[in-house]
């Protein structure tokens, strides 16, 4: 009897003491999401919802919603694309191309599916270039620009657009040939960057001459 009641109250204490061992929370994965936590409460009934916990994807930047948004807006205003229209010029310089679409609008400039100005990062030099030749014939609210523009900095693109304006500005009509040749708006600007010449530092820099 005495044995029978040892026995007894080791394997009691031995219960005991698996019964304080706390669960740990495990992780479990879905695909689409990063992680999810499940926590257990120790002596809760099985029945008991689990707690789960996922995390949702961010949703896209402002910047490229507007992006599509205005990609969106240039195809439906160019169908067929820039190719296809009639009102179209071309301008260049120094390394930079710009392709030029004039049509009936109310003044907006679109370069590369983005806003001029926030294109132009606001500059006020670059963004007259583009006003310029609107505003010559007074067509600055009668003609929407849109814009391919690649090659160069901001400053050479900027100029390549404003010979681009003038250029489609004749296929609306050649009397506009007067008052752009007036401004200088149809020049080309043929200046490039003088390349570097053997023995000197740049185009014409020398290096410092000693005598001894």
């Amino acid at each position: 009897m005495a044995v029978s009641i040892t026995a007894l109250s080791s394997s009691l204490s031995s219960l005991s003491f698996s019964s304080h061992v706390a669960q740990k929370p495990s992780i479990v994965s879905f695909p689409g999401s990063k992680s999810v936590s499940v926590s257990h409460v120790c002596g809760a009934p099985t029945h008991a919802p689990r707690l789960v916990v996922a995390s949702v994807a961010a949703a896209p930047p402002t910047e490229v919603v507007e992006t599509e948004n205005l990609k969106k807006y240039v195809k439906s205003r160019l169908p067929g694309g820039f190719a296809a229209q009639t009102i179209i010029g071309t301008g260049r310089r120094k390394c930079a191309i710009a392709r030029v679409v004039l049509q009936e609008g109310s003044g907006k400039v679109i370069i590369n599916y983005r806003d001029a100005k926030e294109y132009l990062q606001g500059n006020p030099l670059w963004l007259q270039y583009i006003r310029v030749p609107l505003v010559t014939l007074g067509y600055e609210s009668g003609y929407d620009v849109f814009v391919k523009a690649h090659g160069g900095g901001l400053s050479g693109q900027a100029q390549a657009i404003s010979l681009g304006i003038a250029r489609a500005l004749l296929k609306v009509s050649e009397d506009h040939r007067r008052p752009l040749r007036k401004e200088g708006l149809l020049t080309r600007d043929a200046r490039v960057v003088e390349r570097k010449k053997p023995g000197l530092k740049k185009a014409r820099k020398a290096p410092q001459f000693s005598k001894r």
